[in-house]
C-alpha cells in the first residue's frame, strides 16, 4: 500500500516537472528576444585584443588613464594627504544634496573661471556636481534640449561637434535628443588643425546654433587652436550670436597650468559669452573611479542663476538623485588648503611634463631610426591623445606583428608610452610607414 501511494507520488511529481519544464523551455517567447548584440566599444575592444596578447612586448595606447614610467597607475600625493585629513575629519555618509557637495561646487566654478571672477563674485554662475565629466554632459544635453531655443531643421534642434571628437559626444548629445551634425576641425593633410574650414563652418551655421567645444587637450586629436585663433572663435559666436559649451576634461594635465588650460573659457566669459561648462576630476586629479565632475551655466544674473538652478535639480532628482560625496570632498580639501593646492599644482604639472617628454622621445626615436616622414605634429599636439597619422591598415599590422594595440583612427594615448617601451613603439611605427 505504502509502495503504491509513493510510486503514485514520485509519478506526480515528475508529471509537474515536465509541465514546468515546457512552460519555461526555450520555446516560448523571450522578453529580450528582439535584443540585438551590440557593437563592442572600440576603446574597451583594443583593451581586450591587448589583455588577450601574451608577447611581453605588448602595448597597450588605447587606454584614456594616466600611468607613470612604470606603466602603473599614479595616486597623486595631494589626494592621499587630503584623504588622510578627510578620515581625520571623522566624516559622516549623509546624502549630498541634489546638486552636489556645496564646498567642492565653490572650488570647481573657482578653477575654471578663477577665484577673482566677475561672474561668480555676482552670484551669476550655477554649478552644480556631476557623475564625473561625462555625466555632467549627460545633464548638460538634457537641460539645453529642453531649454535652450534653437534653430529647428526637419523638427530638431541642432546641437554641432568637432570632426572628429570624442566618440561618447555622438552619443549622449543623441541621447539627449539633439541631432548631432560636426564642424570640420582636423587636417590629416597637416595632422593639425585646419581653422578656415572649421570658421567657416561655424559661421555658415544657422544664427543662435549651439556648439560643444574642446576647452584643451582636444581628444582624440590633440590638437587645439591657438589663443589668438580663440579670440577669432569668440568674435564669431559674438556675431552669430551662438551659444558655447565647453567640456573641460584635462584643465591642468594639458599645458601642466591649470591657468593656461582654462584661457579659451575666461576669453568667452570676459567677451560677454553666457556659456555652460563640464568638468571632469578624473585625469587631473588622478579619481577617475570616483566619478567627480561639475556642471556649470554663467547666466546673464542672480536671478536668472536661480531659475537654472531650479531646473537642474528637477532634472537631476529623478535621473541619480545625489551624486557622490568622497572624491568631492577629496577635491574641496586639495582646492581649500593653500599648501594642498600648491603640491597638486606641482603633481599635476609633473603629469604633463612626462607626457610631453614621451612625445619627444617618440619623435627622437623615429628620427634614429631614419624615418624619413615628418612626425614634427606629435610634438606640436598636446595633452594626453595624439592623433599619429596611421592608416587603418598600418593599425592593423602594428597589433599584428609589433603587439601594439590603438584604435584604428591612429589615435594613442601617449600615457601609455613609457622610458621602457619607447623605443619598441617607434621601431613598430616605422616599419609600418615605410
Amino acid at each position: 500500500m505504502l509502495k503504491n501511494v509513493l510510486t503514485s507520488s514520485k509519478s506526480a511529481l515528475n508529471t509537474n516537472n515536465a509541465v514546468y519544464s515546457i512552460r519555461n523551455s526555450s520555446s516560448q517567447p523571450s522578453v529580450w528576444g528582439k535584443v540585438v548584440k551590440g557593437p563592442e566599444d572600440p576603446i574597451l575592444g583594443v583593451t581586450v585584443a591587448f589583455n588577450k596578447d601574451t608577447s611581453p612586448d605588448r602595448i597597450n595606447l588605447g587606454v584614456g588613464a594616466y600611468r607613470d614610467d612604470n606603466n602603473k597607475p599614479f595616486v597623486l600625493e595631494c589626494v592621499k594627504k587630503a584623504e588622510k585629513k578627510l578620515q581625520d575629519s571623522n566624516p559622516n555618509h549623509e546624502y549630498a544634496a541634489i546638486i552636489g557637495v556645496p564646498e567642492f561646487n565653490k572650488v570647481a566654478k573657482e578653477l575654471i573661471l578663477g577665484k577673482d571672477s566677475p561672474a561668480i563674485k555676482e552670484n551669476r554662475v550655477i554649478t552644480v556636481q556631476a557623475l564625473s565629466g561625462t555625466g555632467a554632459l549627460r545633464v548638460a544635453g538634457d537641460f539645453m534640449h529642453r531649454h535652450i531655443d534653437l534653430p529647428l531643421q526637419n523638427g530638431k534642434k541642432n546641437l554641432y561637434v568637432s570632426s572628429p571628437t570624442w566618440g561618447n559626444h555622438n552619443v549622449i548629445f543623441k541621447d539627449s535628443g539633439f541631432d548631432v551634425k560636426d564642424h570640420r576641425y582636423y587636417d590629416p593633410k597637416t595632422c593639425g588643425l585646419d581653422f578656415n574650414a572649421m570658421k567657416t563652418d561655424i559661421k555658415n551655421a544657422p544664427e543662435k546654433s549651439l556648439f560643444v567645444l574642446h576647452t584643451c587637450a582636444h581628444n582624440p586629436t590633440g590638437v587645439d587652436p591657438t589663443t589668438q585663433q580663440w579670440q577669432e572663435l569668440s568674435n564669431i559666436f559674438k556675431e552669430k550670436g551662438h551659444f558655447a559649451f565647453f567640456d573641460t576634461a584635462y584643465q591642468g594635465f594639458a599645458s601642466g597650468d591649470a591657468e593656461k588650460d582654462a584661457e579659451p573659457v575666461r576669453m568667452f566669459i570676459k567677451d560677454g559669452h553666457n556659456v555652460g561648462i563640464a568638468q571632469s576630476f578624473a585625469k587631473n586629479f588622478g579619481l577617475y573611479g570616483e566619478r567627480i565632475g561639475a556642471l556649470s551655466f554663467v547666466c546673464k544674473d542672480a536671478e536668472e542663476a536661480d531659475r537654472v538652478e531650479s531646473q537642474l535639480k528637477i532634472l537631476i532628482r529623478p535621473m541619480y538623485s545625489n551624486p557622490p560625496i568622497y572624491g568631492a570632498r577629496v577635491v574641496a580639501n586639495i582646492l581649500n588648503d593653500p599648501e594642498l593646492t600648491s603640491l597638486w599644482r606641482k603633481e599635476v604639472k609633473v603629469m604633463a611634463d612626462r607626457i610631453i617628454t614621451m612625445r619627444q622621445q617618440l619623435v627622437d626615436n623615429l628620427q634614429k631610426l631614419g624615418s624619413k616622414k615628418d612626425w614634427s605634429h606629435i610634438t606640436r599636439q598636446i595633452g594626453m591623445f595624439c592623433f599619429t597619422g596611421l592608416t587603418p591598415e598600418q593599425v592593423d599590422r602594428i597589433g599584428k606583428e609589433f603587439h601594439v594595440y590603438l584604435t584604428r583612427n591612429g589615435r594613442i594615448s601617449i600615457a601609455g608610452i613609457t622610458s621602457k617601451n619607447v623605443g619598441h613603439l617607434a621601431k613598430a611605427m616605422h616599419e609600418v610607414t615605410k
